[in-house]
């Protein structure tokens, strides 16, 4: 169980990331068309997975437009941003600031990728959302970076998180 803070309370996540070096779990989300997406949709790619609770708060916004501008010109990498929100919300927001380098998906069917990757926030005013996290994935699969950000207002280290691919 990961302890982090929102707005300097501490709040839980239901348990740990991914381990370095371990194949990635594989997950169905929904994309911005309503079809679903798996981690084998990506295979060969380098991925980066930008985790967060909502779309619509200001740190999450930031955190899509930073990859979106930084991994514009990376070869073979994707970024996939991931939240509990609908994918309309998801996609109103691409739309209105111009994103298109990075893959929206949704985990609000179920939740299930939050409790997969052990994610999910379990107490405090986001229960059930995602915690913020960024896990990079290489080419084969293989869990090479991942950071729990320990303050969900805070961004992520988007350096470190690029300079492990």
């Amino acid at each position: 169980m990961a302890k982090i803070t929102l707005g300097g309370n501490p709040i839980e996540t239901i348990g740990n990331l991914p381990n370095i070096n371990e194949k990635a779990p594989d997950f169905k989300l929904t994309s911005l068309d309503l079809s679903h997406k798996s981690l084998s949709d990506f295979a060969g790619k380098n991925i980066i997975l930008n985790i967060f609770p909502s779309i619509d708060t200001g740190t999450c916004a930031k955190s899509v437009r930073e990859f979106n501008k930084k991994c514009s010109t990376i070869e073979n990498t994707i970024v996939i941003c991931i939240s509990r929100d609908l994918p309309f919300a998801q996609a109103r927001f691409c739309g209105a600031e111009g994103i298109d380098n990075v893959e929206m998906l949704s985990d609000f069917a179920s939740g299930s990728f939050g409790k997969l990757y052990q994610l999910e926030i379990i107490n405090g005013p986001l229960v059930n959302l995602h915690s913020r996290v960024i896990i990079v994935i290489n080419t084969k699969g293989e869990v090479v970076y991942t950071e729990q950000v320990s303050e969900i207002a805070n961004e992520p280290n988007y350096e470190a998180a690029l300079k492990s691919l």
